[in-house]
């Protein structure tokens, strides 16, 4: 079968402040890959990811991400880069004054949906599919830090995205939480959105090992699975 690609960046260089963060960056996702992003603090792991949802331009080279041109990337156009985009963050970002559905209802609202039955009928759906179907009710602090976590994730699963980036997304969890969240992240990379999931966490790495990248000295280096060594 053909692999169909969500991210291809080709030589490109990614800048922050007239500062080089990463140069000659080659990368390529397919639809369904499951991708973790490692490397020191400080190494361009964000700025990457920040270039992937358009808050960072490339320089020379070339990059597309769900179909759009990065270089050609208009301010107008990132708020519809970001409906095929899913982020999920280490620390949340919930809104706290307000419910689980009412997290999920403002974001469908504030991407276009209008029609009220169809809001409730996929905030119903996405709550399933992280099995937190019963919990719409919930303020964010009368849930545990993993089920915060599977919130942020049926948010970021709402507009149906190609593509996932995940940020941290177990770095406040413990390890049997951390666990459930990487099950549950790879699940949704066999059911055919891409994730790229930046990480500290190697031992949830050991257990569910996948394709890795890392950034160290200026470059997008990709690793053996088996070895953790520079391919």
């Amino acid at each position: 079968m053909e692999k169909i690609a969500v991210v291809t960046i080709e030589n490109a260089k990614i800048i922050n402040n007239d500062s080089t963060i990463l140069n000659d960056v080659n990368l390529r996702i397919d639809k369904g890959e499951f991708v973790y992003l490692i490397g020191k603090t400080g190494s361009g792991k964000s700025s990457l990811l920040k270039t992937l949802y358009g808050e960072l331009k490339i320089i020379n080279g070339s990059g597309t991400v769900c179909s759009f041109n990065l270089e050609k990337l208009k301010r107008s156009e990132i708020p519809y880069l970001r409906r095929k985009l899913g982020i999920v963050f280490q620390d949340f970002e919930l809104l706290t004054d307000r419910s689980v559905y009412e997290n999920l209802y403002f974001v469908l609202k504030a991407t276009g949906w209008k029609d009220k039955k169809l809001m409730d009928a996929r905030i119903l759906e996405v709550l399933d599919h992280v099995e937190l179907g019963n919990k719409g009710y919930k303020m964010p602090h009368e849930l545990s830090g993993g089920e915060q976590q599977r919130v942020v994730i049926s948010r970021a699963l709402l507009n149906d995205p190609e593509l996932i980036l995940a940020d941290e997304p177990t770095g406040n969890l413990d390890p049997e939480t951390s666990k459930n969240i990487l099950a549950l992240l790879q699940k949704i990379a066999k059911e055919g959105t891409s994730i790229l999931m930046a990480t500290h966490d190697y031992s949830v790495m050991d257990q569910f090992p996948s394709r890795t990248i890392r950034c160290e000295d200026q470059k997008v280096k990709e690793l053996d699975v088996k070895t953790n060594k520079v391919v």
